[in-house]
């Protein structure tokens, strides 16, 4: 973290940056340093974990009995199941590279789809399960065939940063986020032909001054699940989505103890989500324009994961990327409270009259 003196009457910098602190954790998908300032001068900030924890990739399920997936010691995040899931897309960290892979446990393959330099990011499939579609640091989202052939193409190019989260059923609508400062959803229809799949026009679903995030669709394409910290912290909602890809006026909210990373159950009975170590299941009825959530219940406890989790076909047990020991999770969640922060930066960055 870098301190600058500022004139705010003349709009302009002044000096030179001064390096204040050398632990401050940033997140280099969304491109932001996880800290805060009150307006006293009291700083929190997440400390830097170092090297990110290495993983392995497990099934687990309602009892919390865990059974191998992809015992090959790794950094993963985000493990998606194909449709059939019979194949899993991942994001594997190496060195500075995040690049987007395809796993075949039965071969125990592993088939690569993009190829370093780059920050590749939260990969999602089509129904069909032909394509993988995943963001990419300065270049938007773009799509690459699931066997690895061919070289990966733009679907929705921007300089900037896109997070793909979900397709629907019919593979006719992407949703995805920007990851900026206030993070909103938007929708996108898909068309796809012999030459791969094309983007229309985007929509966006909702306008909130909130962090939207980690929208995904109902089974049957008419329901939007997804987080937001409209409420001060993170809590799972639904919406219905319309014909046009944009937000229906209501709102349900599923969550009561806080909540993220919700995943539709593949049979359409219920919806999961993550509370800190804990997958919690809330059964729902549907009908007409009618959602009606029943309370929140544990499916299953103590899942330590370093990147979400996605449902099996069958809805009995989940892929999760998992730490291969304790201790290497701690550090990710070591936060920094320093008081008085002002009074350091007047010592350390003195600004000239």
């Amino acid at each position: 973290m870098f301190a600058l003196p500022f004139n705010l009457e003349r709009l302009e910098a002044r000096g030179t940056p001064v390096r204040v602190l050398d632990d401050v954790a940033f997140d280099t998908v969304a491109s932001g340093a996880q800290y805060d300032v009150s307006r006293t001068g009291t700083l929190v900030y997440r400390r830097y974990p170092g090297e990110r924890a290495a993983s392995t990739v497990q099934w687990v399920d309602s009892t919390g009995k865990s059974a191998p997936l992809l015992t090959r010691v790794g950094e993963y995040e985000t493990p998606r199941l194909s449709p059939d899931g019979t194949r899993i897309a991942i994001t594997v960290k190496d060195g500075v590279n995040y690049d987007i892979w395809v796993y075949e446990p039965a071969r125990d393959a592993m088939i690569r789809l993009t190829f370093g330099g780059v920050r590749a990011a939260n990969p999602v499939w089509t129904p069909d399960g032909e394509y993988v579609i995943f963001g990419l640091l300065g270049s938007g989202i773009l799509s690459a065939r699931a066997d690895g052939a061919g070289s990966p193409q733009p679907l929705l190019p921007t300089k900037g940063v896109q997070l793909p989260t979900a397709v629907t059923r019919d593979g006719k609508r992407l949703a995805y986020f920007h990851p900026d400062a206030n993070p909103q959803i938007w929708t996108v229809p898909l068309e796809q032909d012999s030459s791969g799949l094309k983007a229309g026009t985007p929509v966006r679903f909702l306008t909130t001054k909130s962090v939207d995030v980690d929208a995904t669709f109902s089974p049957d394409g008419r329901w939007l699940a997804y987080a937001s910290n409209e409420s001060g912290r993170f809590e799972i909602y639904v919406r219905a989505i319309t014909a046009d890809g944009a937000a229906g006026t209501r709102r349900w909210v599923i969550s009561n103890n806080g909540g993220t990373s919700p995943r539709w159950s593949p049979d359409g009975r219920n919806l999961l989500y993550l509370v800190g170590n804990q997958i919690m299941a809330v059964g729902y009825d549907a009908r007409g324009e009618s959602f009606v959530a029943e309370k929140a219940r544990l499916w299953s406890a103590n899942v330590r994961t370093t990147g979400g989790f996605d449902p099996s076909p069958d809805g009995k047990r989940v892929a999760v990327s998992v730490p291969t020991s304790s201790a290497s999770a701690g550090p990710e969640q070591s936060f920094i409270f320093i008081l008085n922060f002002f009074d350091e930066l007047r010592r350390r960055v003195p600004v000239s009259p």
